[in-house]
């Protein structure tokens, strides 16, 4: 079984960026659909963006279409999230995760979670 592990969290101040990494262990998940999720203190986790096995196909949370790109390099087997315009709201443990099917913004549709990574947004 592979793991996913999630770096590139750190503290940046309102309107900077951050690149996080998802890197998978091997080949592992290679041909699957991945996701970013986050959670902020005292709130659910909630969907940030996914994109499917070859990069053709990506989807957004509304909160944070236009600002954040995700990507994916499989010949690192990474994915990457990419955030610009970062807001003291986004604020939050950011998670990646391997989508099994059904709808793209559901957690329980994900598993094979990563430790996560925290990102702080200052004001």
């Amino acid at each position: 079984q592979g793991q996913l592990v999630e770096s590139g969290g750190g503290l940046v101040q309102a309107g900077g960026s951050l690149r996080l990494s998802c890197a998978a262990s091997g080949r592992a998940f290679s041909i699957h659909m991945r996701g970013w999720f986050r959670q902020a203190p005292g709130k659910e986790r909630e969907f940030v963006a996914a994109i499917n096995w070859n990069g053709g196909t990506t989807y957004y949370a509304d909160s944070v279409k236009g600002r954040f790109t995700i990507s994916r390099d499989n010949a690192k087997n990474t994915v990457y999230l990419q955030m610009n315009s970062l807001k003291p709201e986004d604020t939050a443990v950011y998670y990646c995760a391997v989508n099994r099917g059904g709808t793209v913004g559901v957690t329980t549709n994900y598993d094979n979670w990563g430790q996560g990574t925290q990102v702080t947004v200052s004001s």
